[in-house]
């Protein structure tokens, strides 16, 4: 399925999920178990958020956001820019959809509100291989080498494929994120960190901004 399909059978969802009234929910949960819940099911999360609002829109197709808690952590879709940045604590009341294979809430009316500033949640050390459901969620970091030329997929944005000897794994970049891609090269040693990501039948490494993907001294 292409992108742009995806896209256009994710706005629907959230366009009958954004009116789920909050009464539906009980208790608040934690991430991990949240995840775990049929789609449809209304929860409350907690957690801190791990990328900036809007910064994956021309992949997502949203202004969305990640969180996460100490279990686990998780995408959620926003049709506004809400100025969420990495560190606010954000309390989150919606419904679980599935995004293209990835684990997303789309919040109620109102579902959002944003707490305190928080210390910003420490990116897990990961393998390449490791990058899967496990990790979905999360924000990771890799160390690993550029397997391929970078891959154009505008207007969504540019594939670079990564292996640190454990198994490749992409790296979508973002056009929002400002990173220049014209500087990576096939042999090149570079630090990755960036949100756990899937589409389709693949995961992938959605990386912030220029700090999230960088070339290693003597590549």
């Amino acid at each position: 399925m292409s992108r742009l399909s995806v896209i256009l059978a994710v706005a629907a969802l959230v366009t009958t999920s954004l009116t789920t009234p909050a009464s539906a929910v009980t208790a608040e949960r934690a991430i991990a178990t949240a995840r775990a819940l049929p789609l449809g099911t209304t929860v409350v999360v907690e957690g801190t958020a791990t990328t900036p609002s809007g910064v994956f829109e021309s992949s997502f197709s949203d202004k969305g956001f990640a969180i996460q808690d100490r279990t686990a952590g998780i995408y959620i879709k926003t049709t506004d820019d809400l100025g969420v940045r990495p560190g606010r604590k954000v309390r989150v009341t919606g419904v679980l959809t599935d995004s293209s294979g990835l684990r997303t809430i789309v919040p109620a009316t109102a579902g959002v509100v944003l707490g305190r500033w928080d210390v910003p949640v420490r990116p897990e050390p990961v393998r390449t291989g490791d990058i899967g459901e496990p990790s979905e969620g999360r924000l990771v970091r890799l160390l690993a080498r550029v397997t391929r030329p970078v891959e154009d997929d505008l207007p969504y944005g540019h594939k670079v494929h990564v292996d640190d000897g454990s198994g490749e794994v992409v790296v979508f970049v973002n056009t929002q994120t400002g990173i220049a891609v014209g500087r990576f090269a096939v042999g090149q040693r570079v630090r990755v960190v960036g949100f756990s990501s899937q589409y389709g039948d693949h995961y992938e490494i959605d990386p912030r901004g220029p700090k999230d993907l960088v070339v290693l001294p003597g590549s």
